[in-house]
């Protein structure tokens, strides 16, 4: 298996080179929206996978033939903190003076050693997808040792020590019933602080072909619930759609397109917006009817934000 790869544009990342430092699909979650299929082997003892000195090499290498990225990730085909060897590894790609990112699903950081290994990273990125034990179970499938409350609590201590940037994402999908986990899992976020709380939906053929995005109704919940415990500029939308320059001097539709991908806009904020423009409302109902963007309601209020894409098998 190839041990680097990319660098691949990411939203959350800019250019991110790819450090795949677990072999596929050993994990300690086997969750239902997976895109790389269900977990092979589901565990959570770490162990050494490969050599520090062979993936050290592949970076090397890469960073020899291609365009400096933002971040050198570790987001390999499992959960990266199984690795034993992750914290040398880290420490070890410090050398080449580009910041260290970890993709993981947090189900490790009630270990000191794990959170240990993270501390010497400048960006983690750890999910939150439930708010409570049962979601937890049915959405992640996590290994019969782990407890939903001693994962949390795992997460919220490395959120206390951290002294990197933190960011969360938490994955929706459909049939679940969502009523009171968001409102719980805006208090833990809360608690977390992250520098930003992704909010993001399947957008690849996932593990199990029943799973489908949640709909836009429940994302703009969520958002609202959200946004309500971080503020605003701490709450993001990660819709899988190509981004557009946030420049207000451009194209209307692009403009529209890309700041829906990322919130939604509330109907007097966009019609401001268009008369900014010397714009017509036509635009946003021609958006609609291409299945663009779509109407939403919250709280007597309409919104507007990207319509969200069937996943294509």
């Amino acid at each position: 298996m190839e041990l680097v790869f990319g660098p691949v544009p990411s939203r959350r990342l800019g250019k991110s080179l790819g450090v795949n430092n677990i072999p596929p699909k050993i994990c300690s979650y086997s969750c239902v929206y997976c895109q790389i299929g269900s977990t092979v082997v589901k565990t959570i003892k770490r162990r050494k996978y490969f050599d520090p000195n062979d993936i050290y090499k592949a970076v090397e290498k890469r960073l020899a033939e291609a365009e400096e990225p933002d971040y050198i990730t570790f987001v390999p085909d499992g959960e990266p903190t199984l690795d034993i060897n992750l914290g040398r590894e880290i420490e070890a790609l410090k050398d080449f003076g580009i910041k260290i990112a970890v993709i993981t699903n947090g189900s490790l950081l009630f270990m000191e050693d794990v959170r240990e290994d993270l501390s010497k990273a400048d960006l983690v990125s750890v999910k939150i997808d439930a708010g409570y034990e049962k979601t937890w179970k049915f959405v992640n499938r996590p290994h019969e040792e782990l407890s939903f409350e001693r994962v949390i609590e795992g997460i919220i201590q490395f959120s206390n020590e951290y002294t990197g940037d933190l960011i969360t994402e938490t994955m929706l999908i459909n049939n679940v019933d969502y009523s009171k986990d968001l409102e719980r899992i805006s208090e833990i976020l809360k608690t977390v602080n992250p520098k930003k709380a992704y909010i993001s939906i399947p957008i690849r053929p996932p593990a199990e072909p029943w799973v489908m995005p949640a709909h836009e109704e429940v994302i703009n919940e969520a958002y609202h619930i959200f946004t309500k415990s971080l503020g605003e500029e701490s709450v993001e939308l990660l819709l899988g759609f190509e981004g557009y320059d946030f420049d207000v001097s451009g194209d209307i539709v692009k403009l529209i397109l890309s700041i829906t991908s990322v919130h939604p806009l509330r109907k007097d904020i966009l019609e401001h917006m268009l008369k900014e423009k010397d714009a017509s409302w036509s635009i946003v109902e021609k958006l609609i009817s291409e299945g663009k963007i779509v109407e939403v309601e919250y709280f007597g209020k309409k919104f507007y934000l990207r319509k969200i894409p069937s996943i294509k098998r």
